[in-house]
Protein backbone atom coordinates (compact mmCIF):
# COMPACT_ATOMS: atom_id res chain seq x y z
CA UNK A 1 0.00 0.00 0.00
CA UNK A 2 1.28 3.49 -0.84
CA UNK A 3 1.94 6.14 1.81
CA UNK A 4 -1.09 8.10 0.58
CA UNK A 5 -3.20 4.95 0.84
CA UNK A 6 -2.04 4.36 4.42
CA UNK A 7 -2.98 7.95 5.30
CA UNK A 8 -6.47 7.43 3.89
CA UNK A 9 -7.04 4.16 5.77
CA UNK A 10 -5.89 5.62 9.09
CA UNK A 11 -7.93 8.77 8.70
CA UNK A 12 -11.04 6.77 7.83
CA UNK A 13 -10.62 4.65 10.96
CA UNK A 14 -10.31 7.68 13.19
CA UNK A 15 -13.13 9.57 11.51
CA UNK A 16 -15.46 6.71 12.38
CA UNK A 17 -14.76 7.36 16.08
CA UNK A 18 -15.50 11.10 16.01
CA UNK A 19 -19.25 11.38 16.37
CA UNK A 20 -20.80 13.80 13.90
CA UNK A 21 -17.47 15.35 12.92
CA UNK A 22 -15.66 14.74 9.64
CA UNK A 23 -11.92 14.17 9.98
CA UNK A 24 -9.40 16.06 7.85
CA UNK A 25 -7.17 13.79 5.76
CA UNK A 26 -3.91 15.24 7.10
CA UNK A 27 -1.26 14.46 4.46
CA UNK A 28 1.52 15.19 6.94
CA UNK A 29 0.12 12.84 9.55
CA UNK A 30 -2.34 10.02 9.62
CA UNK A 31 -4.68 10.05 12.57
CA UNK A 32 -5.90 11.97 15.58
CA UNK A 33 -8.80 13.24 17.61
CA UNK A 34 -9.40 16.06 20.03
CA UNK A 35 -10.19 13.93 23.07
CA UNK A 36 -10.74 10.34 24.12
CA UNK A 37 -14.51 10.92 24.26
CA UNK A 38 -15.20 13.63 21.67
CA UNK A 39 -18.11 15.95 22.33
CA UNK A 40 -20.76 16.06 19.59
CA UNK A 41 -19.66 18.45 16.87
CA UNK A 42 -21.83 21.23 15.55
CA UNK A 43 -23.02 20.80 11.99
CA UNK A 44 -20.42 21.86 9.46
CA UNK A 45 -17.35 21.29 11.63
CA UNK A 46 -14.28 19.13 11.04
CA UNK A 47 -11.44 17.92 13.24
CA UNK A 48 -8.45 19.78 11.78
CA UNK A 49 -4.75 19.42 12.68
CA UNK A 50 -3.14 22.62 13.97
CA UNK A 51 0.65 22.57 14.36
CA UNK A 52 2.81 24.20 17.01
CA UNK A 53 6.50 24.24 17.96
CA UNK A 54 7.64 22.26 21.00
CA UNK A 55 11.06 22.11 22.64
CA UNK A 56 12.18 18.47 22.68
CA UNK A 57 15.31 16.73 23.87
CA UNK A 58 16.47 16.83 20.23
CA UNK A 59 15.66 20.51 19.72
CA UNK A 60 12.52 22.30 18.50
CA UNK A 61 10.05 20.11 16.58
CA UNK A 62 6.52 20.39 15.27
CA UNK A 63 3.65 18.91 17.29
CA UNK A 64 -0.06 19.04 16.49
CA UNK A 65 -3.44 19.29 18.16
CA UNK A 66 -6.76 18.50 16.51
CA UNK A 67 -9.42 21.21 16.78
CA UNK A 68 -13.08 21.24 15.79
CA UNK A 69 -13.28 24.08 13.26
CA UNK A 70 -15.64 25.26 10.50
CA UNK A 71 -15.49 22.96 7.47
CA UNK A 72 -16.55 25.52 4.87
CA UNK A 73 -13.03 27.04 4.65
CA UNK A 74 -10.77 24.66 6.61
CA UNK A 75 -7.43 26.23 5.68
CA UNK A 76 -8.49 29.72 6.77
CA UNK A 77 -10.02 28.36 9.98
CA UNK A 78 -6.88 26.34 10.81
CA UNK A 79 -4.50 29.29 10.25
CA UNK A 80 -6.62 31.58 12.39
CA UNK A 81 -6.68 28.96 15.15
CA UNK A 82 -2.89 28.51 14.90
CA UNK A 83 -2.34 32.26 15.36
CA UNK A 84 -5.07 32.86 17.95
CA UNK A 85 -3.04 32.33 21.12
CA UNK A 86 0.57 31.91 22.29
CA UNK A 87 0.27 28.18 23.00
CA UNK A 88 -1.87 25.21 22.17
CA UNK A 89 -4.03 23.44 24.74
CA UNK A 90 -0.77 21.84 25.81
CA UNK A 91 1.31 24.76 27.17
CA UNK A 92 4.46 23.04 25.88
CA UNK A 93 3.23 23.64 22.32
CA UNK A 94 4.22 27.20 21.38
CA UNK A 95 3.05 29.54 18.65
CA UNK A 96 6.31 31.33 17.66
CA UNK A 97 4.65 33.94 15.40
CA UNK A 98 4.66 37.56 16.67
CA UNK A 99 1.73 38.39 18.93
CA UNK A 100 -1.11 39.92 16.96
CA UNK A 101 -0.22 38.25 13.64
CA UNK A 102 -3.40 37.74 11.62
CA UNK A 103 -4.63 36.68 8.20
CA UNK A 104 -5.30 39.59 5.84
CA UNK A 105 -7.88 37.56 3.93
CA UNK A 106 -9.05 34.00 3.31
CA UNK A 107 -6.53 31.40 2.19
CA UNK A 108 -6.61 31.21 -1.64
CA UNK A 109 -6.19 27.86 -3.39
CA UNK A 110 -5.03 27.33 -6.97
CA UNK A 111 -3.63 24.31 -8.80
CA UNK A 112 -0.01 25.33 -8.27
CA UNK A 113 0.05 27.09 -4.90
CA UNK A 114 -1.94 27.91 -1.78
CA UNK A 115 -1.68 31.62 -0.97
CA UNK A 116 -1.60 32.79 2.65
CA UNK A 117 -1.34 36.54 3.31
CA UNK A 118 -0.29 37.43 6.87
CA UNK A 119 0.47 40.66 8.72
CA UNK A 120 3.93 39.36 9.72
CA UNK A 121 6.79 37.45 8.16
CA UNK A 122 7.74 34.07 9.62
CA UNK A 123 10.20 34.49 12.51
CA UNK A 124 12.02 31.27 11.57
CA UNK A 125 12.09 28.48 8.98
CA UNK A 126 10.39 26.19 11.47
CA UNK A 127 7.56 28.72 11.96
CA UNK A 128 7.12 28.80 8.17
CA UNK A 129 6.89 25.01 8.19
CA UNK A 130 4.40 25.17 11.07
CA UNK A 131 2.18 27.19 8.74
CA UNK A 132 2.80 24.83 5.80
CA UNK A 133 1.93 21.73 7.81
CA UNK A 134 -1.20 23.38 9.25
CA UNK A 135 -2.56 24.55 5.89
CA UNK A 136 -1.74 21.33 4.05
CA UNK A 137 -3.13 19.25 6.90
CA UNK A 138 -6.41 21.18 6.84
CA UNK A 139 -6.77 20.72 3.08
CA UNK A 140 -5.46 17.15 2.86
CA UNK A 141 -2.96 18.04 0.14
CA UNK A 142 0.72 18.90 -0.27
CA UNK A 143 0.56 21.87 -2.66
CA UNK A 144 3.31 24.41 -1.80
CA UNK A 145 2.42 27.53 0.18
CA UNK A 146 2.82 30.99 -1.39
CA UNK A 147 3.36 33.16 1.68
CA UNK A 148 2.71 36.89 1.55
CA UNK A 149 3.57 39.52 4.16
CA UNK A 150 1.17 42.46 3.81
CA UNK A 151 0.48 41.42 0.22
CA UNK A 152 4.16 41.03 -0.76
CA UNK A 153 5.63 37.56 -1.44
CA UNK A 154 8.25 36.53 1.13
CA UNK A 155 9.95 34.30 -1.47
CA UNK A 156 9.16 31.37 -3.74
CA UNK A 157 6.36 28.96 -2.76
CA UNK A 158 7.32 26.90 0.29
CA UNK A 159 7.13 23.12 -0.06
CA UNK A 160 6.52 20.83 2.87
CA UNK A 161 9.79 19.89 4.58
CA UNK A 162 10.83 16.41 5.66
CA UNK A 163 8.37 15.39 8.42
CA UNK A 164 10.94 13.02 9.95
CA UNK A 165 13.33 15.94 10.46
CA UNK A 166 10.72 18.52 11.44
CA UNK A 167 8.05 16.71 13.46
CA UNK A 168 8.43 15.01 16.78
CA UNK A 169 8.42 11.30 16.00
CA UNK A 170 5.98 10.60 18.85
CA UNK A 171 2.62 12.34 19.15
CA UNK A 172 -0.34 11.93 21.52
CA UNK A 173 -3.52 13.16 19.83
CA UNK A 174 -5.99 12.16 22.56
CA UNK A 175 -6.75 12.80 25.32
CA UNK A 176 -6.16 16.53 25.10
CA UNK A 177 -3.87 18.00 27.72
CA UNK A 178 -5.85 18.78 30.89
CA UNK A 179 -8.82 16.63 29.84
CA UNK A 180 -11.02 14.67 32.22
CA UNK A 181 -11.97 11.11 31.32
CA UNK A 182 -13.51 8.03 32.85
CA UNK A 183 -11.42 4.89 33.21
CA UNK A 184 -10.32 3.15 31.09
CA UNK A 185 -8.61 6.09 29.37
CA UNK A 186 -7.97 5.52 25.68
CA UNK A 187 -4.72 7.05 24.40
CA UNK A 188 -4.35 7.56 20.65
CA UNK A 189 -1.85 9.24 18.38
CA UNK A 190 0.83 8.41 15.90
CA UNK A 191 4.55 7.76 15.92
CA UNK A 192 7.40 6.86 13.60
CA UNK A 193 9.37 4.47 15.78
CA UNK A 194 11.86 1.63 15.43
CA UNK A 195 10.16 -1.72 14.82
CA UNK A 196 6.77 -0.13 15.70
CA UNK A 197 7.75 -0.16 19.41
CA UNK A 198 6.35 2.62 21.60
CA UNK A 199 6.92 2.85 25.36
CA UNK A 200 4.44 4.46 27.75
CA UNK A 201 4.62 5.58 31.37
CA UNK A 202 1.93 6.82 33.74
CA UNK A 203 3.04 9.16 36.53
CA UNK A 204 1.27 10.58 39.57
CA UNK A 205 3.34 13.63 40.38
CA UNK A 206 6.92 12.34 40.15
CA UNK A 207 5.96 8.76 41.05
CA UNK A 208 5.79 6.16 38.29
CA UNK A 209 2.45 4.37 38.57
CA UNK A 210 2.62 2.07 35.59
CA UNK A 211 4.74 1.36 32.52
CA UNK A 212 4.17 -0.62 29.35
CA UNK A 213 4.83 -1.07 25.67
CA UNK A 214 2.46 -0.78 22.73
CA UNK A 215 2.84 -1.00 18.96
CA UNK A 216 2.14 1.35 16.10
CA UNK A 217 0.43 -0.01 13.00
CA UNK A 218 3.75 0.06 11.14
CA UNK A 219 7.40 0.69 12.00
CA UNK A 220 9.78 3.39 10.74
CA UNK A 221 6.95 5.55 9.36
CA UNK A 222 4.27 7.74 10.92
CA UNK A 223 1.60 5.25 11.92
CA UNK A 224 -1.31 5.25 14.39
CA UNK A 225 -1.34 3.67 17.84
CA UNK A 226 -4.00 3.10 20.48
CA UNK A 227 -3.91 1.70 24.00
CA UNK A 228 -6.12 1.85 27.10
CA UNK A 229 -5.26 2.54 30.74
CA UNK A 230 -7.39 1.30 33.63
CA UNK A 231 -6.65 3.84 36.38
CA UNK A 232 -8.27 4.81 39.68
CA UNK A 233 -9.56 8.39 40.06
CA UNK A 234 -6.79 10.96 40.21
CA UNK A 235 -4.58 13.30 38.20
CA UNK A 236 -1.92 11.66 36.02
CA UNK A 237 0.68 12.38 33.38
CA UNK A 238 0.70 9.93 30.46
CA UNK A 239 4.04 9.92 28.64
CA UNK A 240 5.05 8.10 25.47
CA UNK A 241 8.59 7.65 24.19
CA UNK A 242 10.30 6.05 21.24
CA UNK A 243 12.40 2.93 21.57
CA UNK A 244 16.17 3.56 21.60
CA UNK A 245 18.00 0.79 19.71
CA UNK A 246 21.28 2.70 20.14
CA UNK A 247 21.06 2.34 23.94
CA UNK A 248 21.93 5.99 24.45
CA UNK A 249 24.56 6.31 21.75
CA UNK A 250 22.30 8.21 19.30
CA UNK A 251 20.31 11.42 19.59
CA UNK A 252 18.13 12.00 22.66
CA UNK A 253 14.89 10.02 22.87
CA UNK A 254 11.77 11.92 21.82
CA UNK A 255 8.76 11.97 24.15
CA UNK A 256 5.29 13.48 24.40
CA UNK A 257 2.98 13.68 27.39
CA UNK A 258 -0.53 14.65 28.45
CA UNK A 259 -1.98 15.50 31.83
CA UNK A 260 -5.36 13.85 32.42
CA UNK A 261 -7.76 13.67 35.34
CA UNK A 262 -9.45 10.29 35.74
CA UNK A 263 -12.94 10.62 37.21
Amino acid sequence: MTQLGRWAVAVALVAATVTGCAQAADPVGRTGATSSTPAPAAAGERALPVYYVAETAAGPRLQREFRRLPAADPATAAVREMLARPTGTDPDYRNPWPAGTTLRGPVAITANAITVDLTAAPPSELAAQQLVFTVQGALGQTTPIRLLHDGVPTGPPIPRGDPYALRSLVQIDAPADGASAASPVTVTGEAAVFEATLHWTVLSGSTTVRTGVTSTAEGQTFAPFRFSLDLPPGRYTVRISEDDPSDGAGRPVLTDDRTVTVT
